[in-house]
């Protein structure tokens, strides 16, 4: 997509010339007084303008040009303005950049010169917007205490809205390590019931002998041992929600009871005969392919459709594009706070190991070591030794040359496609193959298309 470029003008030859000349770069809007030029400013809010200080009705004056300035900086005061003036008239455009312009040029514009000026313009408005973006951050707590700005959480963060305001059970999907517990936490906060109980139990953290007695309650005098009624986490959820980490993991013969309480809404208790009414959502997790364990016959097929009328996948960080940078540096400004240390950042060559290291343990590895490296830190600033992510520290130990490849290609790809914006065609291009080589070689690395990002067929 490109980037919007606001020419504010009267002069029709002038802007025919520049839309020439630019247009394959920029997408231009063009406006030719100061009411259209504000009109297009509320509706595109254009990172950089072009701003000629002679506009109808006075063009032999700057009162209009800078009134217009005025204006525009009122609605979106972070654009960069770069004003047009004649070449005998600097005391205009310094007035004007006293006011707030960016830049200025001297009438006949060279075409070069401002090629050079617009490329800086809108580098430092990204630059701006990304700071902007960090600092919010770190005056609150993100979404529901998740942090992110790629493209990727975002659609999460939109899933979540959209499913919260509903009783409808969810499957969420993802990594170890990736927040599927902080999601499902999300759902309840912003859900009706976010007054009753939130529970969570791990499905593999309990022996196969107490879960059911664990999720379902029991009777006293169920079993030995059973020496009072005790409530189970589904009937403790009563009016809240339960969520089921790594529900993969759930025994056959559970299985059948948790897909029955789904059904009825409804369960008895291990050596009762009462049916209990419960009034629980289920939110359910998983790191595994639920596809592949029905298949084998580990997981029932109708329990995975009762589990997933909604299902989110959270993405692993080495997918979240951009994302990794800003998680650090938030994580160490707590890190730092929380411990007393006075680490105010990271050097060049931890910055640079952060963004090529793959994240296995995604977002509670990165958690981790950054926590040990602000503790273990001996200057102001984390190296990538602190880190443990040194030259050579960690890469590929303990893999097997198939794991080392399929590591380095995949994260070639993923470089390759950040680089170019999802764009599946210039990635394939870079990397030097063909582009069903390279959606061959994602399936095979696992690795998610997103061919609605691909430019369609004109």
């Amino acid at each position: 997509m490109k980037p919007v470029l606001l020419m504010v003008d009267d002069d029709e030859d002038i802007c025919k010339q520049m839309k020439w000349g630019l247009s394959q770069t920029y997408e231009i809007l063009l406006a030719s007084a100061r009411e259209q030029a504000v009109e297009r400013v509320r509706e595109a809010k254009p990172d950089v303008i072009l701003l000629d200080l002679g506009l109808p009705p006075h063009p032999n004056s700057t009162e209009e040009g800078l009134q217009t300035l005025g204006e525009i900086l009122s609605i979106t005061p972070h654009a960069k303005i770069i004003v047009i003036t004649g070449q005998g008239e600097k005391e205009n455009a310094l007035e004007a950049i006293g006011r707030g312009a960016y830049d200025f040029l001297n009438k006949p514009v060279d075409m070069d010169t401002l090629r050079v000026i617009l490329v800086r313009a809108f580098h430092v408005a990204k630059l701006e917007r990304d700071y902007r973006n960090m600092q919010a951050h770190l005056h609150d707590d993100g979404f529901e205490g998740m942090l992110g700005t790629s493209r990727q959480m975002q659609d999460v963060f939109t899933s979540i809205r959209k499913v919260s305001t509903t009783n409808a059970p969810v499957l969420l999907l993802g990594e170890s390590g990736t927040g599927k517990e902080m999601t499902a936490l999300a759902i309840h906060r912003r859900s009706p019931r976010r007054d009753g109980p939130f529970v969570a139990i791990n499905c593999t953290a309990i022996p196969e002998t107490l879960l059911e007695s664990e999720l379902f309650g029991h009777e006293k005098g169920a079993f030995t041992g059973a020496h009072m009624l005790r409530k189970g986490r589904i009937e403790t959820a009563g009016g809240g929600t339960l969520f089921l980490d790594e529900i993969g993991e759930l025994p056959r013969s559970i299985q059948v009871k948790l897909l029955r309480f789904l059904q009825e809404q409804s369960l008895v208790r291990v050596g009762g005969r009462e049916e209990i009414p419960i009034d629980t959502r289920i939110i359910a997790a998983t790191s595994a392919n639920l596809e592949t364990n029905i298949r084998s016959g580990e997981f029932r097929e109708d329990l995975y459709y009762r589990l997933a009328v909604v299902v989110i996948r959270i993405p692993p960080l080495r997918e979240r594009e951009g994302d990794v940078g800003l998680l650090a540096r938030l994580l160490l400004k707590r890190f730092a706070e929380e411990h007393k240390k006075s680490v105010t950042g990271f050097n060049p060559k931890a910055l640079r190991a952060i963004e090529a290291h793959d994240w296995p343990g995604n977002v509670r590895e990165l958690e981790n070591r950054i926590k040990r490296a602000v503790i273990m830190a001996e200057g102001r600033q984390v190296t990538a030794d602190d880190l443990e992510l040194g030259a050579g520290a960690g890469v590929f130990r303990g893999a097997t040359l198939k794991e080392a490849r399929e590591s380095l290609e995949r994260d070639m790809v993923r470089r390759s496609l950040t680089r170019n914006k999802g764009k599946i065609s210039r990635a394939a291009e870079e990397l030097g193959v063909s582009r069903p080589t390279l959606y061959e070689l994602m399936d095979k690395l696992g690795m998610k298309r997103d061919d609605d990002r691909e430019p369609k067929a004109e």
